[in-house]
C-alpha cells in the first residue's frame, strides 16, 4: 500500500510512526514554514528550507522497535553548551549541508533517507521556506489582527481564524508545490491529513495550490486523523467538529472519507459524525491516545485504526506481513 502523510513536527511523525506497522512505502510530505529555534536560525542565516520537520520525519521513517541505527540517533542529537551550537540538532545541521551542496533539496532529502537507513521517503510541500500570516481575534478590543511566522501563529493568546500563505522571496506568488509532493499523492492508496498543529502544520498543505489540487484530484482513500487534546492559542477551545469546520473554510472542495478520532476525547459524537459526514467521511471513534504520555497517539492502537478504517486493503496488507512474519 503506497501511503503519504502530510503535517509537520510530532503530530506527523505519531502518523509516520503508525503508518509504518502498516506498510513501508510511506512519503512523508512535510511543511517549511517554521521559523523557531534551530530551524529558524539555520533559515534565516542561509536562507535554506528550515529542516526540523523534515528530521522529524526522517527520524520517524528510521526508528525501530530496539531504537533505531547509530546514525538515526545522531541525526536526532542536540549540541549543548553556550556557544554558536547550542540548540542545534546534527539532522539540521547535516540537511543544511546537503541542501547547499546539492542545490536540490528532494536530492538532499533522498540522500539523507539512505544516510540514516529510513524506510520511505522524505518531501518538502514547497521548495522554497514559506510564511504563515494569520487573521487573529481576541487581542485587541474584538478586531481582528495579522501575525505572521509559525511562531507568533502557534503562541498568539488570540483566537486564530484563518491562516494564508506566502512566499517571502517571492511577494505577490502563490506558493510553488513540490513536484514530486504532487506525484506522490496523485499515485497513493492512502492519503493521511493529521493530527498536528492545525494552522500551522496540517493547514497549510491545502493552501499550497499544486498540492491542493492534487488532494483534490487523487483517488486515494483521504484519512484526517485529528488531535487529542485542544492546543492553547491555535485551536484552544475548539471542538472536534470545529476542527474540521475550519478545514473545510479552507478547502471547501475538498472531500475526505475516514475522520479517525480518540473517543475519550469526543464529548458528543453526533456532531462529529455529522461534521465528517459533511466532507463526505465516516467518523471512526476509538481508543488511540498513548495511555502512559498525555496528548500523544499510540502508535499501535492507531495503526489498529487505520487498519480498519482502510477496509479490505488494510486487512490485506496486515495479512501480507503477517505471512510474511513482519507484523506485530
Amino acid at each position: 500500500m503506497r501511503a503519504v502523510a502530510l503535517g509537520g513536527g510530532h503530530g506527523l511523525h505519531a502518523t509516520l510512526t503508525a503508518l509504518r506497522r502498516i506498510t513501508e512505502d510511506v512519503t512523508a510530505v512535510v511543511t517549511v514554514a517554521d521559523d523557531g529555534g534551530s530551524s529558524g536560525r539555520l533559515r534565516r542565516e542561509l536562507g535554506l528550507l528550515p529542516p526540523g520537520d523534515l528530521r522529524q520525519a526522517l527520524a520517524a521513517l528510521t526508528a525501530t522497535e530496539d531504537g533505531g541505527t547509530l546514525w538515526a540517533e545522531v541525526f536526532q542529537h542536540r549540541f549543548g553548551g553556550d556557544g554558536a551550537l547550542n540548540g542545534h540538532a546534527v539532522g539540521n545541521l547535516l540537511l543544511a549541508g546537503l541542501f547547499e551542496v546539492l542545490g536540490d533539496p528532494v536530492a538532499a532529502l533522498d540522500e539523507a533517507v539512505r544516510l540514516v537507513g529510513a524506510s520511505g521517503r522524505v518531501l518538502p510541500m514547497c521548495p522554497e521556506p514559506l510564511e504563515i500570516e494569520a487573521e487573529v481575534t481576541g487581542l485587541e478590543n474584538g478586531a481582528v489582527s495579522r501575525i505572521r511566522g509559525q511562531v507568533a501563529v502557534a503562541s498568539t493568546p488570540g483566537q486564530v481564524r484563518r491562516i494564508t500563505l506566502r512566499n517571502p522571496d517571492r511577494p505577490g506568488e502563490a506558493p510553488v508545490a513540490c513536484a514530486e509532493a504532487v506525484d506522490a499523492v496523485l499515485g497513493a492508496d492512502a492519503v493521511f491529513l493529521g493530527p498536528g498543529s492545525w494552522f500551522t502544520s496540517v493547514l497549510p498543505h491545502l493552501l499550497v495550490p499544486g498540492l491542493h489540487d492534487a488532494l483534490v484530484r487523487t483517488k486515494a482513500t483521504k484519512v484526517v486523523i485529528l488531535n487529542l487534546i485542544p492546543q492553547p492559542g491555535e485551536t484552544a477551545g475548539f471542538s472536534p467538529e470545529r476542527h474540521l469546520h475550519v478545514l473545510f473554510e479552507h478547502a471547501p472542495r475538498l472531500k475526505v472519507d475516514v475522520v479517525v478520532a480518540d473517543r475519550d476525547w469526543v464529548p458528543t459524537p453526533v456532531r462529529l459524525r455529522q461534521a465528517a459526514a459533511e466532507l463526505g467521511a465516516t467518523a471512526h471513534l476509538v481508543s488511540i491516545a498513548d495511555p502512559d504520555v498525555a496528548g500523544r497517539h499510540d502508535p499501535d492502537a492507531l495503526a489498529k485504526c487505520v487498519r480498519e478504517a482502510l477496509g479490505p486493503a488494510g486487512r490485506r496488507e496486515q495479512a501480507e506481513q503477517e505471512g510474511q512474519g513482519r507484523w506485530r
